[in-house]
């Protein structure tokens, strides 16, 4: 089979279930999004990070295919059976925030990304994060989108804030604090 099919090059594509969308139909621009994230978590989970984090995030990246193939679905015309997200998936983000807030200083001010490679592209898949959310929450809007999935990105953006300062803290990083000017 070829990777190309040619169907798309006078900018339409197909969701799941048929439906022919031009290329910069929202549900195309949030599934997009999540897709751009879920490469970003791949460059986290490939650096010098512990071994249980590197853990997570294969399981952040296969719950971000899960939302993207249900983002990509035509919700009045797809008979495929997809996967879906569960509150389980929610929570177990909540737990690895709570865990790793438990060895983290207490957080007294805004802190700038940066500080090192790793905690800078944490905040990059952060910012993503919650382009997907706002998109998809404007999908929401105009049509069926699971509650589980702008949930999923909304407490995903908040680990991946956590996660950078846990990561930063575990190579004794400096945490980059904004200080106003007055």
């Amino acid at each position: 089979m070829k990777i190309y099919t040619k169907t798309g090059d006078q900018g339409q594509t197909s969701l799941i279930g048929g439906t022919r969308v031009p290329k910069f139909h929202l549900r195309i621009e949030c599934y997009g999004t999540v897709d751009e994230l879920n490469s970003y978590i791949g460059l986290i989970q490939c650096q010098d990070i512990n071994t249980h984090a590197q853990q997570v995030l294969k399981e952040i990246q296969d719950r971000l295919f899960t939302i993207g193939s249900s983002l990509a679905a035509d919700p009045e015309k797809s008979h495929m059976k997809i996967p879906d997200l569960h509150a389980a998936d929610i929570t177990l983000l909540e737990e690895e925030m709570d865990r790793m807030n438990d060895t983290l200083p207490e957080l007294k001010h805004f802190i700038l990304p940066g500080g090192n490679t790793v905690v800078s592209y944490c905040h990059i898949a952060r910012c993503i994060c919650r382009r997907a959310e706002r998109l998809t929450v404007q999908l929401a809007a105009e049509s069926d989108v699971d509650n589980h999935v702008t949930i999923y990105l909304n407490r995903l953006s908040d680990y991946l804030f956590v996660l950078a300062r846990k990561l930063g803290f575990d190579v004794n990083a400096d945490e980059n604090i904004w200080l106003p000017r007055v």
